[in-house]
């Protein structure tokens, strides 16, 4: 059996798929298998996965669409690796993630969830030398709540114990089957999941500091989007409050006003100025101390939303490709620093 069962779910990403399993295929750790889960794609994707002449990959194909959480569940009711890792189809790896992950959980035997940072790229893959930059270790539930230091679906790497301990049987598709993530959610799947664990279970969570996940941003989207992103959030809070009503209690205001700032960084990437003011000053109303607990982060946040709002477009590019080098060059000195000094 492999050691890692990798669970790509696909649909309608042909554009980027080749990449996100030749990142796979290309890892130095390679006792592993790649589960393709064709999530009823209308297009080629599927079938360039299937071009790929590799006996490590599999592809199982849904009968109906049942979204990306319902791909994940699919995938690790097929895996037959001790670690499952996650690869969203328009994202990628570094040849040596798997290498170094595997390393920390077999250094870490208490930590369930391994996770990388991520380097950010454009639609075309290109590096845009800037990273997520979580927290690592020592991670409270709330800063979970509040912040999601996993960051995305393709970081993380996850002992197959971790699943056994959240699993639960549900009928939504005919027929009772266990699951994982909540299908019922079409966004927020991830940081509900990592927030059941972090409540339910004793297994810890750790981040790398190698930036091991490239993380594609992509071009296309609306800002009414977002507004369905906070409706899935607001839904995610209602579900944790059910079993966790005092830890809802203690957090939500804090952890919504981190929600909105985040919406407010995703409508200035979206240039949607007026949208992102929006969001920010929400975030502020809700809980001020935003502002205190990370004031370059709220600062740069406003800053950027009101200059989108009023700026000439093309002056607001220039200025944001300059903020974004030196973003980029703080984080790739700290990232330097944290690699001479890894237990810093």
């Amino acid at each position: 059996m492999p050691t890692i069962s990798v669970i790509m779910p696909v649909y309608n990403v042909e554009a980027f798929v080749a990449d996100a399993v030749r990142s796979v295929l290309k890892q130095t750790f390679g006792d592993f298998e790649l589960l393709v889960i064709d999530d009823c794609s209308p297009d080629r994707s599927v079938e360039i996965c299937e071009a790929f002449n590799d006996p490590r990959i599999r592809v199982i194909r849904h009968s109906k669409n049942r979204g990306l959480a319902g791909a994940r569940n699919t995938g690790i009711r097929h895996a037959r690796g001790k670690l499952l890792a996650f690869l969203d189809s328009d994202d990628f790896w570094h040849p040596e993630k798997l290498a170094i992950q595997v390393a920390h959980l077999a250094e870490r035997p208490e930590v369930g969830v391994s996770f990388s940072r991520s380097a950010f790229v454009d639609e075309q893959g290109h590096d845009m030398g800037v990273f997520q930059m979580p927290k690592l270790r020592d991670i409270s539930p709330a800063y979970y709540l509040c912040r999601n230091p996993i960051g995305n679906g393709s970081a993380p790497i996850i002992r197959r114990e971790v699943f056994t301990d959240i699993c639960y049987q549900d009928d939504l598709h005919g027929e009772p089957e266990d699951f994982y993530f909540d299908e019922r959610f079409r966004r927020s799947e991830d940081i509900e999941c990592w927030i059941r664990i972090v409540l339910t279970t004793n297994w810890k969570i750790e981040g790398v500091s190698d930036p091991l996940t490239y993380y594609r941003l992509n071009a296309g989207g609306l800002s009414a989007s977002l507004l369905k992103q906070l409706e899935s959030w607001e839904q995610m809070i209602e579900k944790t409050r059910g079993y966790a009503p005092a830890f809802i209690e203690e957090n939500e205001a804090t952890a919504r006003a981190f929600q909105l700032r985040y919406l407010a960084r995703q409508a200035i990437r979206l240039r949607d100025g007026a949208m992102a003011v929006r969001m920010l000053n929400e975030a502020l109303r809700c809980d001020f101390s935003i502002a205190t607990r990370e004031p370059g982060r709220t600062l740069l946040t406003a800053g950027a939303a009101w200059l989108l709002r009023l700026m000439p477009k093309g002056l607001y590019q220039r200025l944001e490709a300059i903020a974004q080098r030196a973003v980029g060059a703080y984080q790739s000195a700290m990232i330097r620093r944290e690699a001479l000094s890894p237990t810093a």
